[in-house]
């Protein structure tokens, strides 16, 4: 068999693309760039003039043309279960091979950019995606098509059943990304809060990864309730914000957002400080203090570390989320609130629990919506967003002018294991501005807790001809990737001769061709 006119084993071909596949889909990789990936790679390796991916919309019943690879730009379709060649394949379950195009009237040319010409000169194959596991009677997904280059009958057949073991491969990945779609769908169906409130994404959280969008999500789907929310995670990793952002959409939004660090205060002021207290009610107490509780009328209270409070603090925050009523120390009169509590702890409050440091009923109460916010070292594809937003913010801050990261520094904020989490990454961009003298934050500016021998050329096994060779190494690469691989252009900002880069690029077998398509920054 021959692929687009070149004689070549067909069985390499599908092999060495599957395995393409198989790495694309790794449980790690997200759904939807995981999924183009797929048909970027159908399209290269089998020649195929386009690629979709249509998925059933179990709301609208509709499919809808989900993913494209395509030369041209592809408006949003829909088909009808049982209309057209993709709606009947979707119906019957049953896959089709057209060798012409242009002998089939029930395409979307238009919609998909098919000339007249292409028409005559391409087939289409169309197989359903169907469950791994189907329990019910409705199975099919949704499906995959291409337009590929006319081929003899029997290599069109080769490629419809090459295409269905993958639609088996990708079928739960295409389970999964319609869950999602069916749960955007819910959210975009709510429509405005309580108030006619729309719901604003945190402009200050980064979200790169899946683990952190899916904690958005739930602060998504917590904020425009009542009911408590227990943000648990390690220290550092943004429980604060992320209370921000719940009652960012919430419909107490434009209420206040009272904040306090349980285990900032000694047991005997927190008391004090949430409920307020009479004048003349300990030492010290001059006048009638409002507490946290009454600030935080009609908002939204934060209470961060819940963990530290005393049993009796902890006795009197449970009347308040039940009773809605609190007393000030020295005095017997109620008096009556209305607050969301959003609570935060990095504690594990079973084992606090167990030990009868915390109450079962309070536990019980403010563990109504948990939210788990994964540590920075569990979501690593944070870490290069959140350093650059950082250095922006402090480069502003300190009048600076810093524009990128090294990739050495990069490799570094990859492989170290954070222990302090986003606060520490945030610290150490600052620590690494203010030192900065150059455009370019380098392994040399970073804490000493980042640095390692080998990155700071500083390794004792290493000669002295070594080492500076190794940071030579660094300033050249930075420079063709600022030039964007002009060799002329990075002598000029290093300030030396075009034979000595020249010399250099062969002496340390840097392949300049790799920078030319970097972005400039």
């Amino acid at each position: 068999m021959s692929i687009n006119g070149q004689p070549e084993k067909v069985e390499n071909i599908y092999l060495s693309t599957l395995n393409e596949i198989l790495n694309s889909i790794a449980p790690q990789n997200d759904l939807e760039p995981s999924l183009n990936s797929i048909l970027k790679i159908l399209a290269k390796d089998l020649h195929f003039q386009r690629a979709f991916l249509a998925i059933m919309d179990p709301k609208s019943e509709k499919l809808k043309l989900s993913i494209t690879h395509s030369p041209a730009k592809i408006d949003h379709v829909t088909y009808s279960p049982g209309k057209g060649v993709v709606g009947r394949v979707y119906e019957t379950g049953k896959a089709v091979v057209i060798p012409r195009m242009s002998d089939n009237t029930d395409f979307l040319n238009k919609a998909f950019g098919r000339s007249d010409e292409e028409l005559r000169s391409l087939s289409f194959i169309c197989v359903p995606i169907k469950k791994a596991n189907p329990k019910e009677e409705e199975n099919i997904l949704g499906t995959i098509s291409v337009d590929s280059p006319i081929l003899p009958m029997d290599n069109l057949l080769e490629h419809k059943h090459f295409l269905e073991v993958v639609a088996a491969l990708i079928s739960n990945q295409v389970s999964r990304l319609q869950e999602e779609m069916a749960l955007q769908a819910q959210m975009l169906s709510q429509g405005p809060l309580v108030g006619g409130l729309e719901v604003p994404p945190p402009a200050n959280f980064v979200a790169t990864s899946k683990s952190i969008k899916q904690v958005l999500r739930q602060a998504r789907q917590v904020g425009p309730s009542r009911a408590t929310a227990l943000l648990r995670g390690e220290s550092g990793t943004g429980k604060e914000l992320l209370a921000e952002a719940i009652h960012g959409c919430s419909p107490r939004r434009d209420k206040p957002l009272v904040k306090l660090n349980c285990a900032a205060l000694p047991a005997e002021l927190v008391e004090s400080e949430l409920f307020g207290h009479q004048k003349g009610a300990f030492t010290g107490a001059y006048q009638n203090k409002r507490g946290l509780f009454e600030v935080a009328n009609n908002g939204t209270l934060f209470l961060d570390e819940i963990g530290e409070l005393s049993l009796d603090a902890q006795a009197k925050v449970l009347r308040a989320i039940q009773e809605k009523e609190i007393q000030r120390v020295g005095s017997e009169q109620p008096i009556t609130v209305d607050v969301r509590l959003i609570c935060a702890t990095h504690q594990p409050l079973e084992k606090l629990l167990k030990e009868g440091r915390f109450r079962e009923d309070l536990f019980y109460r403010v563990n109504v919506f948990p939210i788990f916010i994964p540590a920075l070292r569990e979501r690593r594809e944070d870490i290069l967003p959140l350093a650059e937003q950082f250095l922006e913010l402090f480069s502003k801050e300190y009048d600076k002018n810093i524009k990128r990261i090294s990739s050495p520094a990069i490799d570094l904020f990859t492989q170290y294991h954070w222990p302090g989490n986003v606060r520490e990454l945030k610290n150490c961009i600052e620590r690494a501005v203010l030192i900065c003298e150059e455009e370019v934050i380098r392994t040399y500016h970073l804490p000493p807790t980042l640095q390692t021998a080998e990155s700071t050329a500083t390794d004792t096994s290493l000669s002295f001809g070594e080492a500076v060779a190794k940071f030579e190494q660094e300033l050249l690469v930075d420079s063709l990737k600022k030039a964007r691989g002009n060799m002329l252009q990075a002598a000029r900002d290093l300030r030396v001769s075009y034979r000595i880069v020249n010399y250099k690029v062969k002496k340390y077998n840097i392949d300049v061709k790799k920078y030319t398509g970097a972005k400039k920054k």
